[in-house]
């Protein structure tokens, strides 16, 4: 890297589930300032998960002022940015006025899979083309339900002033000057409507769930000139759109495709990274998670719903407070937990069952069923790191981060469990340091700032007995 790119600035904006986050690196990788701003989640029935959509907009606009007040003299130096987003929420609004008409329905949401499920003969001809199960939490009935329930939504598909599509979309719509109607490959990816193969919207799926083409962004790579974004009197160029795992992917410099990348934060994804389509991936799921003129690059990914989900899940549900606090010391203590079955958010990668009942096995004191909890999240990682193992070449190790990444517990018992060393990067802001590699060109040095940490496989009978037992009645519970 010659030196005047590594004295670029690059402005990194994360729309998370619970935080928007805005984050200004060099071009060596180095983390100089960032704003964060949280953000609200409203759950109005069961199954619903909902966010303000103009709450989104405005949490973004005060996190990137932070960030570049933070550089002082230097906030002028930033000249574009990227912006990584919750991949399988959507929202619909006004491509005339730019107003909401609908809450952001979030990917966790499964409001419509009773729908859905009218579409099951068809699952095998859907995966074939998206690369997606058949499922609620992706984008296609989400927008189908908010045409059928909310007349502002109605009335604006029948006045020709409608558009949806993912947050993404809506989000750069409102954002950036030019007021685009884009969107990038790994968040139209995650809509049920677009074609792996065509790089585009899938003119059958369209018509099989009864959407509108023309109330949908063009689809446009990764790398793209999307138009001019105004902070502090600053206009930053935005060149990179992703979603959220997509870029934490490349927040160490080019993914690997001999290590499992897993991001646990409100869910837990498992993803690797390779340079062509997979083909039939059974129970994962396949996608695109960057593309530019010269390259695609296809990953496989298994999805655990309940990761951060179920820690909040289990706070409301048993009445546990400050659960991820005091977790660290739990998973540290003696004696053995129940099991717990998570079916929070609904059952992902590779069961697929929206309304999977969640619960106890067994009878345990408040610390253990919070042991038991997070668990259950590495039980549901190791069944599809099996299913990855399927592919050549096998994972040889772990990269994990994320937020949960970050209780020692959890990623030794990873270790233990799976057979694989375990790497913990310093840096836990995957997604902001992804995008600005990206934005960096893909620079062939990325180092990182601080040595990480490695966890290596030991012996765990105890564990290996527990999860043993956690298939057995996962079965059961699955009917099998």
């Amino acid at each position: 890297m010659n030196r005047a790119a590594s004295e670029r600035l690059y402005l990194a904006l994360d729309q998370g589930g619970h935080a928007s986050r805005a984050l200004v690196f060099d071009g060596r990788g180095a983390l100089l300032a960032k704003g964060l701003e949280e953000v609200r989640v409203r759950h109005p029935q069961p199954g619903w998960v909902e966010q303000d959509p103009e709450e989104l907009v405005a949490s973004l606009h005060s996190a990137a002022a932070a960030a570049l007040r933070q550089l002082g003299a230097r906030a002028a130096r930033p000249t574009c940015a990227g912006l990584a987003t919750q991949r399988a929420s959507i929202v619909c609004w006004d491509r005339v006025s730019g107003a909401a008409l609908s809450p952001v329905i979030s990917w966790q949401d499964v409001r419509a899979h009773a729908w859905l499920e009218q579409f099951a003969p068809r699952a095998d001809d859907i995966h074939r083309r998206t690369g997606l199960r058949l499922s609620a939490h992706y984008g296609a009935s989400k927008l189908r339900w908010c045409l059928e329930h909310l007349p502002a939504v109605a009335a604006a598909h029948r006045e020709g002033r409608l558009a949806f599509g993912p947050l993404a979309a809506f989000l750069i719509f409102r954002l950036l000057e030019e007021r685009p109607l884009l969107v990038d490959p790994a968040n139209a990816a995650r809509t049920l409507l677009w074609n792996l193969a065509t790089m585009d919207w899938d003119p059958e799926l369209l018509a099989l769930f009864g959407l509108p083409r023309a109330a949908l962004p063009a689809c446009v790579p990764t790398r793209h000139r999307f138009g001019d974004l105004q902070v502090g009197g600053h206009a930053l160029a935005l060149e990179i759109l992703t979603g959220d795992q997509s870029a934490a992917l490349f927040a160490h410099g080019a993914p690997r495709p001999d290590t499992a990348y897993i991001n646990m934060g409100t869910g837990a994804f498992i993803q690797r990274a390779l340079g062509r389509h997979p083909g039939d991936a059974a129970g994962l799921l396949t996608g695109v998670v960057f593309r530019d003129d010269a390259e695609v690059v296809y990953t496989l990914e298994g999805t655990v719903n309940g990761a951060g989900a179920a820690l909040q899940w289990l706070e409301e549900e048993h009445g546990l407070k400050d659960v991820e606090r005091d977790l660290p010391g739990w998973l540290d203590r003696d004696g053995a937990p129940p099991l717990f079955l998570n079916g929070v958010s609904g059952l992902g990668a590779p069961f697929w069952v929206p309304d999977f009942p969640s619960g106890f096995i067994g009878a345990g004191e408040p610390w253990q069923q919070a042991v038991a909890v997070a668990e259950s999240i590495v039980f549901l990682l190791q069944v599809n790191l099996e299913e990855l193992r399927r592919h050549d070449p096998a994972p040889r190790e772990i990269l994990v981060t994320g937020g949960l990444s970050w209780y020692d517990g959890l990623c030794r018992r990873l270790a233990d469990l799976s057979g694989l060393p375990v790497y913990r990067p310093a840096e836990y802001e995957s997604t902001a340091r992804g995008l600005a590699y990206l934005l960096a060109g893909r620079p062939a040095a990325w180092p990182e700032p601080r040595p990480g940490t490695w966890f290596r496989a030991e012996q765990n009978p105890a564990l290996q007995e527990r999860h043993r037992r956690w298939r057995a009645e996962m079965q059961r519970a699955l009917g099998n």
